[in-house]
């Protein structure tokens, strides 16, 4: 399995008077190489859920499993490292950073790899041509459409591509929208 969750439950501000129950008793398998749907009333804990999935919160309680790994016995620095190298992330605002161009935004997540100034240029332009932006890749990433935007967060979202053999189990990215 890919995504293991058993008996997964968030609870926003335990104990306080604006406690928030966003996930109870969440059971999931997700299988490698299966697209899979998540939809739900606004409120119901999509994001949450996904957080837990993308390894960026912990639940309160229950057991992950995410790619052979379980994230509730890692300490924070192996999992920046994994996000880094294993998902990526379309958020529900994209992150994006207006000021920096569109080229910059997607080559953002490739800095920390220490890959070359080449390797980094040759994946972020491989996606600038499939997603069809190559001609806004010096646009200031805040003076484009909303349809662009999105193209830029999914390509900024898969440009971490690791290699096979990086991780002991699923060495492809996870691609999560948060």
């Amino acid at each position: 399995m890919l995504i293991e969750l058993e008996g997964v439950t968030k609870i926003y501000n335990q104990g306080q008077i604006n406690e928030v129950v966003a996930l109870r008793d969440i059971d999931l398998r997700i299988k490698e190489h299966t697209l899979n749907c998540l939809r739900g009333a606004s409120g119901c804990g999509k994001s949450t859920l996904l957080s837990i999935i993308g390894c960026v919160i912990q639940p309160t309680s229950g057991r992950t499993a995410i790619a052979g790994l379980q994230p509730a016995r890692m300490p924070d620095r192996f999992l920046t490292v994994h996000r880094r190298r294993c998902i990526g992330f379309i958020f529900q605002n994209y992150n994006i950073l207006p000021a920096l161009t569109v080229r910059e935004n997607i080559t953002l997540p490739l800095v920390p790899l220490g890959l070359s100034r080449r390797a980094m240029a040759e994946r972020v332009e491989r996606l600038l041509q499939q997603f069809s932006i190559g001609h806004r890749g010096n646009f200031p990433a805040g003076r484009i459409s909303g349809g662009e935007l999105q193209r830029v967060a999914i390509a900024r979202a898969l440009v971490n591509d690791p290699p096979p053999s990086s991780w002991q189990t699923n060495p492809r990215p996870i691609s999560t929208a948060v």
